[in-house]
């Protein structure tokens, strides 16, 4: 049994590159053309992180919406054990939070969870969107 590594096609690597900044910088439209061509909404990153997960941690609720609305985990998990919502609650993103929150996202799952995060630190704003109904 032959156990040859192979490396990864340059071309792909780069695609994955500007799915994944697309996600980070908020480019919506843009990372909406590379859904709808096909790459995967829960494609994940090196480190585990999703779509999802960057879009969340750095802000961009628009694109966080886009992403929900096309199927993303809501409450898939980094490598790290981090939730999106845990990101959001830790990046102090309450818009993105509430959009996640309104999507489904589980509070309680992760290390440390959202509900844990917005307790450490005394973001009783956020904590009002667990709670609700």
């Amino acid at each position: 049994m032959s156990h040859e590594r192979h490396e990864p096609d340059p071309e792909v690597v780069a695609l994955a590159s500007r799915v994944f900044d697309h996600a980070r910088h908020g480019h919506t439209q843009d990372l909406a053309t590379y859904l709808d061509a096909g790459v995967p909404v829960d494609l994940t990153n090196d480190k585990g992180d999703t779509l999802l997960m960057l879009a969340a941690y750095h802000g961009h609720a628009d694109t966080v919406t886009l992403l929900l609305d096309r199927g993303a985990d809501p409450d898939r998990l980094n490598d790290h054990e981090q939730s999106p919502l845990a990101g959001a609650v830790f990046q102090g993103e309450t818009e993105v939070a509430r959009v996640l929150a309104d999507h489904g996202a589980d509070p309680d799952i992760g290390t440390p969870t959202a509900r844990e995060t917005a307790l450490m630190f005394d973001q009783s704003d956020l904590l009002t969107l667990f709670d609700t109904p």
